[in-house]
């Protein structure tokens, strides 16, 4: 059986930082890079198929990035179709609450068993989405 989706509306125990808390968290948690907006209903995974430690999780229309297994190789930048990638140095400051984000969500699907280590083909309409407007909201997660 399939888990169902959700987007993960209760976020009382997950505050979303002013851009000097990304910026102090990023130094606690050692995230190399983050995976930020443009990936949201894309999900195109050359970065998978490039990362040599496996520290891509996904979700079903995102990918995140575990900060403590990143070993800060860049492989996964040159790769993404969307430039959804970033060194967390150079997020744009709009999206540097994904920093965040990816721990948040990696570590949950982590702990539900959704580590990606191969290619996979995108989402069916991923390239609609390539355009659109979007954000955190967008990003659906498993039933946990």
């Amino acid at each position: 059986m399939s888990p169902e989706l959700h987007f993960p509306t209760d976020l009382s125990h997950y505050e979303i930082p002013t851009s000097h808390q990304s910026v102090c968290l990023a130094a606690q948690t050692g995230m190399p890079y983050v995976v930020a907006e443009p990936c949201i209903n894309c999900k195109y995974t050359d970065c998978v198929e490039v990362c040599p430690v496996d520290c891509f999780y996904e979700g079903p229309n995102f990918l995140a990035i575990q900060p403590d297994e990143c070993i800060d190789c860049n492989a996964c930048v040159p790769v993404c179709p969307v430039e959804a990638i970033y060194p967390e140095d150079q997020l744009p400051e709009e999206w540097e609450h994904y920093t965040q984000w990816n721990e948040y969500l990696a570590n949950q699907w982590r702990d539900l068993g959704y580590n990606i280590t191969e290619k996979t083909p995108p989402l069916d309409d991923a390239e609609e989405w390539e355009e659109k407007d979007k954000s955190e909201q967008d990003i659906l997660t498993w039933d946990v």
